[in-house]
């Protein structure tokens, strides 16, 4: 067997493949005698079928078989020991396998095009320069939580007619049509020159309305009439809505009873230990946030200034040819750019591990199921509740839901992604800036992708 690669430029090649009879013959004829002892075949006892018989009536599918398979291994075979890197997966050329004539041929051609990527390099220092936005706790936040917090830990009453601060339960449907979906709607979050439609109604009643006018907020809508988000920003239309109970909150009093109820018994004692506990815990999801934007930034950077020889001719015929009829030209045009990025930041973290030798082993992705298991319950406690059954719910999470590993690789990637991330961070300079919560999502919503 004889294998090639004929480079037809830096990222474009074809990879070559002669294969002789004797490469596949020895194989085949044992593939033949074992169909020989187990076929059992109409007027032969099983196990004495001749081989002739056997080559007759399979011969032709057991070599094309044998020679896909020897094909297919060499292949691979040959990228890995020439440590090329290439891009999405060989492409076979059609056209010249349709010419082989399998009843007569014994010497065999293929061809494979392939995309490659030149070694690159990627910048880890601290010329590279990233900003931060961590977001400040200030007193509107600090109210309005404190605001949301009373109010879902208050005190539930039904009256008999609403107010603007109560919330309505019952059926909605879009004028025309005989659909009825359960609903609520919080009184509140209804544009104010509306609102008087809304107050004043008791069980049974219904109140007519259009949508455009009445809400504004996207998951306000979204809640309300059923659909995503994304749906919701060009929802419109005339609805219809039967009440079917008046809930009202009153407001929860800021007591131990309250502290006990949102942070857990006695962990904190006094109204100043549950202010300050509130701010640490704002604090501590708005650096989540923060982390993730300040990767976005990071991926952003890299993404625009690491230079990559990409082959995107082959890239897109590579799609075209995958996707099952999924991929056209006028998907190519919208997608590809975002598609390629994607694939340039995949390249660029590959890198970053294989010059940092990151390696993820088996017990790592155990002790990080662990965790996401923990933080799912509560906290550390539950892994000693649970004593030995602990280990049992981790190995059945890793598992995944079909038994194939799906969560394994999940915490695989995770952990793989925040090992690179905390290499990258460490080597590059990070500017803090910091900003309000308002300002941080018009950050965010810029770096949507």
């Amino acid at each position: 067997m004889n294998i090639t690669l004929d480079k037809k430029s830096a990222t474009d090649g074809t990879i070559k493949i002669q294969v002789s009879e004797s490469d596949y013959l020895p194989k085949v004829e044992e593939k033949v005698r074992d169909y020989s002892r187990k076929a059992n075949i109409k007027g032969f006892r099983q196990g004495k079928v001749p081989t002739g018989v056997i080559k007759k009536m399979f011969g032709k599918g057991i070599l094309v078989d044998e020679v896909n398979h020897i094909i297919s291994h060499s292949v691979s075979d040959y990228i890995r020991d020439n440590k090329l890197r290439v891009l999405g997966d060989p492409l076979p050329n059609e056209e010249k396998a349709r010419t082989i004539d399998w009843d007569l041929q014994k010497d065999f051609e293929f061809e494979f095009q392939i995309g490659m990527v030149e070694d690159f390099s990627v910048d880890l220092s601290e010329k590279v320069k990233v900003t931060s936005h961590p977001i400040e706790v200030d007193q509107k936040t600090m109210d309005e939580t404190l605001t949301d917090i009373k109010r879902r830990f208050g005190k539930r009453t039904n009256p008999e007619v609403s107010e603007v601060t109560d919330n309505l339960f019952g059926e909605i449907s879009k004028q025309g049509s005989e659909e009825k979906q359960g609903s609520y709607i919080r009184i509140s979050q209804i544009e104010k020159s509306q609102q008087k439609k809304f107050i004043g109604l008791k069980k049974e009643d219904t109140v007519e309305f259009d949508l455009e006018k009445t809400v504004t907020d996207p998951t306000a809508i979204a809640q309300l009439i059923n659909v995503s988000e994304e749906e919701a920003k060009n929802a419109k239309g005339n609805y219809s809505f039967k009440v079917t109970s008046v809930t009202r909150i009153e407001d929860a009093e800021i007591n131990t009873e309250l502290f006990d109820q949102v942070f857990g018994k006695e962990v904190v004692k006094t109204e100043e230990e549950f202010m300050n506990k509130i701010k640490e815990t704002i604090s501590s999801n708005y650096d989540r946030e923060t982390q993730h934007l300040l990767e976005h930034e990071i991926q952003h950077y890299y993404v625009d200034h690491t230079k990559i020889n990409m082959p995107e001719g082959f890239l897109k015929t590579w799609l075209k040819a995958t996707s099952g009829g999924q991929v056209t030209d006028e998907v190519l045009e919208k997608e590809f750019t975002s598609y390629r990025d994607g694939l340039k930041w995949d390249l660029v973290k590959n890198k970053i591990a294989e010059d940092h030798t990151i390696q993820i082993e088996e017990a790592d992705v155990r002790e990080k199921a662990k965790q996401i298991i923990s933080e799912q319950f509560g906290g550390p406690a539950i892994a000693e509740q649970l004593g030995d059954k602990f280990d049992g719910i981790v190995t059945n999470y890793l598992a995944g839901k079909d038994g194939k590993g799906e969560n394994y690789m999940r915490t695989y990637n995770q952990l793989r992604h925040e090992k690179i991330m905390a290499v990258i961070k460490s080597s590059i300079t990070i500017v803090e800036k910091k900003v309000s919560l308002d300002e941080f999502k018009k950050i965010a919503e810029s770096h949507q992708h």
